[in-house]
């Protein structure tokens, strides 16, 4: 018969010493808008100044620093993003990429589209 204190004190190291696991895959499809420029230099959500510049967007869910790839099937263009904010808060959006990532997309033009989201490891 096994000794719980143990197997107890095993799992206590086994749990100490774990790696911790990537997020698994995770893919979503919906509406995408893209930040104004007046808000340029206000804080966002993680505390960091909003950039036009810099590859970043804003998402309900995923936790700040997740990497995210933003495909636009329209253009057939994708970026890289980093999560650094919360939001959109309009209704059926998943997503608000910075003016740089919605320029590269070719999103600008449209103003909001469909994209695929694929958080990356």
């Amino acid at each position: 018969m096994p000794n719980f204190s143990s197997i107890s004190w095993a799992l206590a190291l086994v749990l100490t010493f774990a790696v911790p696991m990537a997020p698994a895959a995770e893919k979503q499809t919906g509406e995408a808008s893209y930040y104004a420029e007046s808000l340029v230099g206000n804080k966002t959500a993680s505390g960091e100044p909003y950039d036009s510049s810099a590859m970043t967007a804003a998402h309900r869910t995923l936790p700040f620093g997740t990497r995210v790839r933003v495909t636009y099937p329209k253009t057939g263009k994708s970026v890289e993003v980093t999560i650094n904010d919360r939001g959109p808060y309009a209704k059926h959006r998943i997503i608000d990429v910075s003016g740089a990532a919605a320029k590269q997309l070719g999103l600008i033009e449209d103003g909001h589209g469909v994209v695929e989201l694929e958080v990356l490891p």
